[in-house]
């Protein structure tokens, strides 16, 4: 009920207006225009203009703060089935809001991510919905440019009928000895019920609209924030960022040093294998054919031998394979030690960022308290 406040506006004017023309006569047999009157009526009317201009922008503003909080309420409602991020839906979405002014600020929020995004879909850069939905758009739609100074108008007119009653019962008061000065007492004190009528209803009226202008705001500032947090929770496209790269990078390391190590150690079983596999059929076959066919077999082992000898020289090579694998896989840590420094320091420059960032804030809470300060 706090974004209906309004309606008090309208009881009240209507009530204090009845008030004025009763005590004024109007509701009786015959109607006297007298200047009280006609300066009451005056007044009233103006402030009466005035506060349709504010309850018609309280509308608004009330339409569209409600158009947030049912949005709000959809994305809680999509996201609950299934816990999935909602911006792949909402990335295209043409009509989210069912408020014009809020469609065509999140189709702008809309192009400003696709202009960021790969053709992967990842969004490279930070595009915060509040560059586009904030409280300047509150204030936009709320006219606090001009709400902001009613208040002030409403004592104003309150002191300026205060003056111009007194005006115009001094004006009519003349007079040298008693007698002058008793009939012109009326008249004077028709102009003191006009300075006291304007003052209190002034007065009266701006301490009603202060009251009800900083609830409707309040409200509306409440119903923003909802909207954001449901947008952040549910939302909000993720961020491809450097680190996530720079992660990425190192894990591609790791697992490339896995694969390196698992190759090392199977040339090397490979390798030895195969030595120890030829020496022993060289060994068996010329123990066989020694007993068997003599001298001539045994050309064939020194044949075999030397079989063996290049079979060693591969093995060999195997060897130096494997020194360069592993002078390589040295390189890759090399490399993944840089980029765990280059980690390291892009995790203390965010720390850094996020600190100004915090300072920043508290600046900016301090000016907005020492603003409504200055406003009050």
């Amino acid at each position: 009920m706090k974004n209906k406040w309004y309606v008090l506006l309208i009881i009240v004017y209507i009530l204090t207006f009845g008030f004025i023309l009763d005590i004024n006569g109007v509701f009786g047999e015959e109607v006297v225009l007298t200047a009280n009157l006609i300066i009451n009526v005056s007044f009233l009317a103006i402030i009466g203009v005035l506060f349709l201009f504010s309850i018609f922008s309280f509308i608004r503003l009330n339409s569209l703060t409600g158009a947030m909080v049912r949005a709000a309420d959809e994305m809680e409602r999509q996201f609950e089935p299934d816990r999935k991020n909602l911006w792949p839906d909402y990335r295209k979405k043409t009509d989210p809001f069912s408020s014009s002014v809020l469609n065509r600020r999140f189709a702008k929020y809309q192009k400003h991510v696709s202009i960021h995004t790969d053709k992967k879909g990842n969004v490279n850069h930070a595009c915060p919905v509040e560059e586009y939905i904030n409280e300047d758009l509150i204030n936009q739609v709320g006219r606090t440019w001009f709400n902001s100074n009613i208040s002030g108008a409403m004592t104003g007119l309150g002191i300026l009928g205060t003056f111009l009653g007194l005006s115009l019962g001094l004006s009519s008061f003349s007079g040298n000895d008693i007698f002058t000065i008793s009939e012109n007492v009326a008249p004077l004190l028709d102009g003191m019920k006009v300075a006291f009528h304007t003052s209190v209803y002034g007065i009266f009226f701006s301490l009603i609209f202060s009251f009800v202008y900083r609830s409707l705001m309040a409200d509306a500032y409440e119903k923003l924030d909802r909207f954001l947090d449901a947008f952040h929770e549910y939302a909000q496209p993720g961020i491809r960022t450097r680190e996530d790269a720079l992660g990425s990078m190192m894990l591609y390391q790791a697992n490339m040093a896995a694969s390196l190590r698992k190759i090392q150690e199977l040339l090397q079983g490979n390798a030895q294998t195969q030595i120890e596999g030829v020496e022993k059929i060289v060994r068996q076959f010329m123990t066989c054919m020694s007993e068997t066919m003599g001298e001539e077999f045994g050309k064939l082992g020194r044949s075999m031998e030397r079989s063996s000898e290049v079979q060693s020289g591969c093995g060999e090579s195997l060897r130096q394979m494997t020194e360069r694998m592993q002078r390589m896989l040295e390189s890759c840590n090399t490399i993944y030690d840089v980029l765990d420094h280059a980690l390291e320091r892009q995790k203390r420059l965010e720390e850094t960022l996020s600190d100004t960032c915090e300072q920043i804030g508290n600046e900016l809470y301090t000016l907005s308290r020492m603003r409504d300060r200055y406003e009050e």
